[in-house]
Parts: C-alpha cells; structure tokens; sequence
C-alpha cells in the first residue's frame, strides 16, 4: 500500500533532551496507524513536526512523495490530547470560525457543521456556549473541528479520553467511516484496546527511537510464544517431556484451565491428543499476544535500569 506520509531518520533535541532519534516509518494510506509509546518517549515531538507546529532538526517528512510543506497544512487535521475551545463562543459559531480558517466556504461550512451536528446528536446545543456543555460534548466539537474540512489525513491524540462507552463507540463509528472514504488516520492512544479494535498498522517509540513497527497482526504473530490455552471439565495431568504447563487452574465443578505451551517440532494436534484421552475438552485455542502485553514486553526491554525524566514527549 502506498503511504501517504513518510519520517526519514527524523531528529529533533530540545536543549540537551533528544526527543526523536533517527524514527523512520512509512503511514499506508487510507488506513489507521497507531503512534504507540509510554509518556515521554517521543510520539507528540512527532506529531507537532507533521503538523508544522515545530520543525525537525535533521530528517524529513514526505506527504504524498512530497516534501512536507505549508501547502500541506489543509490537507491535515489535528486533534490534540488537549483541547482547545473558545469557551464564551457559541458551538455553531466556533465551527464556522474554525471552518473558515481552513479555507471552507461559508455555505460549505455551515451545510458540513449541520450534518455532523446531526450525526454526533449535538443539534440542540449549536446555540450554546461551549462553556455550557459537558467534558464530552466539547471533546465532540473539536473532533467535529478536526475533521471539518475532510482533510486527507488526520492525527487524533487520546480522542477516547473522557468519553462514556456510548459516546466512545459513536466517535470509533465516526473514525472507522472516514477511513472507508478516503481519509488516512494517525491514532496516539495509551488505551491499547482500541488500538486492537481499529488500528491496521502501529509503530511504537521508546526513549526517542522507533523499536517496532508493522501491521498489527504481522506483530502479533511475531510474538508468539507456541503456547495453547485450555479449557475442558476434569483433571488433567500435564505431564510431558513435549511440553510445559505456564498456567493451570482449577475451576468450579471439576472445570480446569490452563496455558500449554510445547517445545519444537510439536504440534497443537499432538497436545490435543494427549488431553482427549484424559479430559473433556471444551476449548482449545493458540494464546496470540495482545498489542497491551506487546508493548509492556517491548518497552521493558528498551528501559534502562534507572531512566532519566524527560522534559518533553
């Protein structure tokens, strides 16, 4: 797939903290790219540079093959981990504001602020404040404010934070149909659930370096450690010089679990074998890694023992 935005050995130092370190990575377009990192570690020192806010100190950003310039900047929207509203404004006024800025006619702008008032049910307060609304709704204005001018590439920082779960789930609806027309999403998140649920490719910054990228389930099976779960009523006995039991548990009414995992050249049909002719076996499944055990595993291994505080992420 063809990206729609490269880093190349991007740099960026703020007096004597490194920020970025030499982080390539290529974006596909039309897809939903996960900026992964503990604090600190890089990824807003990232996005300020794609979106001009900041430049690097040494590298380059290409859109679309391109040189990353101001001629860009309509093309991109961006929402920030923190918000940041005109609270005395009224919501239909801020937008149009805010739509005008990114060159939107007014007629354009005032028939899109309509349409995404509608499908984000904040209709009945285009008249209000937005001092007036709650966490939520505010975070649903600027989202709106983000994408507005349907830029073809848009960065979201934490855009779940402070959501209920109802509300939460809309915007995923939102991101996940801006995708299948066209637009190309940059997600920074610390909730990794989400990024199981939406993210077709990540990349995860430790300490100002790049030290994993690729699609998610490329990653994933990366990890893999050759390791089944099982869940089955009786009582196994788990003894084998072809395997290793990393987890067994006793359940209520004879039930069990556990987690097998076999040594090489084994395979999942010999151990399942082994268990049919001692249990009743209900679910046989591969353990596959999630993207949250991933990243602690990674990160782990890429801290020193005693880190540094870091004055900028």
């Amino acid at each position: 797939m063809t990206p729609i935005l490269e880093a190349l050995d991007v740099r960026k130092t703020y007096a004597a903290h490194t920020a970025l370190d030499g982080v390539s990575l290529a974006i596909p377009e039309q897809s939903i790219f996960g900026l992964l990192g503990p604090n600190g570690a890089g990824k807003t020192s990232l996005i300020r540079i794609i979106t001009q806010i900041t430049g690097a100190d040494g590298g380059e950003i290409r859109f679309r093959g391109q040189r990353l310039g101001p001629a860009h900047i309509g093309e991109i929207g961006y929402l920030p981990e923190e918000r940041g509203l005109y609270k005395k404004m009224q919501v239909g006024e801020q937008l149009l504001y805010l739509a005008r800025l990114r060159g939107l006619t007014r007629a354009d702008a005032v028939a899109r602020i309509k349409q995404w008032l509608a499908r984000l049910d904040l209709t009945p307060w285009a008249q209000k404040n937005v001092e007036d609304l709650s966490k939520g709704m505010q975070q649903k204005v600027q989202f709106i404010a983000t994408v507005l001018h349907q830029p073809k590439l848009i960065i979201l920082d934490e855009p779940f934070s402070g959501f209920d779960p109802i509300n939460a789930n809309l915007i995923k609806d939102e991101i996940l149909d801006l995708r299948a027309q066209g637009a190309t999403i940059i997600f920074s998140t610390h909730r990794m659930e989400s990024v199981e649920e939406l993210c077709d490719s990540i990349a995860l910054i430790n300490k100002s370096r790049k030290v994993l990228d690729g699609p998610v389930s490329a990653i994933k099976n990366q990890f893999k450690t050759n390791t089944y779960e099982v869940e089955g009523k009786g009582r196994p006995l788990l003894t084998h010089p072809d395997f290793e039991v990393v987890e067994q548990k006793a359940r209520e009414n004879d039930h069990f679990y556990a987690q097998v995992k076999l040594h090489a050249g084994v395979t999942p049909n010999e151990l399942l074998r082994f268990l049919i002719g001692q249990v009743e076996v209900h679910a046989f499944r591969e353990r596959i890694p999630s993207i949250n055990e991933i990243f602690i595993q990674r990160v782990g291994e890429t801290m020193p023992e005693t880190a540094p505080a870091e004055a900028a992420s």
